[in-house]
């Protein structure tokens, strides 16, 4: 029998770092739910779809876990994401740059298997550090709906 913390190292380690989306066949739920934003659609299929999409764009992706904190059905951790981007990705044409971010995910468990996903990856870091900035004025009119 697998723990929690086991189960989400799985994957992590992997499925999305070494992208073998085998397991979550294995280790996943048929009522799965994503909650990922930008992952579509949002259940198994989706996240596949989303780690395939990543290795495409960046062959060297991986996710390292730097700390990891269970409590119950659910396990946080906080990974840091690398890669290099050497195909397109998204509206980004490849631009060879070598990034590491920051990324918050949190699983959720019942009876060994997968059942929900939450991920906090900063793409903004991601597309500062791929050199894809906002116009600075575009960054001044957003700040200022802000503070209104």
């Amino acid at each position: 029998m697998k723990t929690n913390e086991q189960l989400f190292r799985i994957l992590i380690e992997d499925g999305f770092s070494k992208g073998d989306t085998s397991v979550f066949n294995k280790y996943t739920s048929p009522d799965f739910i994503e909650h990922q934003h930008g992952i579509n659609p949002q259940n198994v299929e989706g996240v596949k779809k989303g780690i395939n999409s990543l290795h495409n764009s960046f062959p060297d992706f991986s996710l390292t876990i730097e700390d990891l904190v269970s409590d119950g059905d659910k396990v946080w951790g906080r990974l840091t994401g690398r890669g290099t981007h050497k195909k397109q990705f998204g509206p980004m044409p490849p631009s060879n740059k070598k990034y590491e971010i920051t990324v918050i995910d949190i699983m959720r468990f019942k009876e060994e298997k997968l059942i929900e996903h939450w991920g906090v990856a900063d793409r903004l870091s991601l597309m500062e550090q791929l050199g894809m900035k906002p116009p600075p004025k575009m960054i001044m009119k957003i700040l200022s709906k802000l503070h209104k």
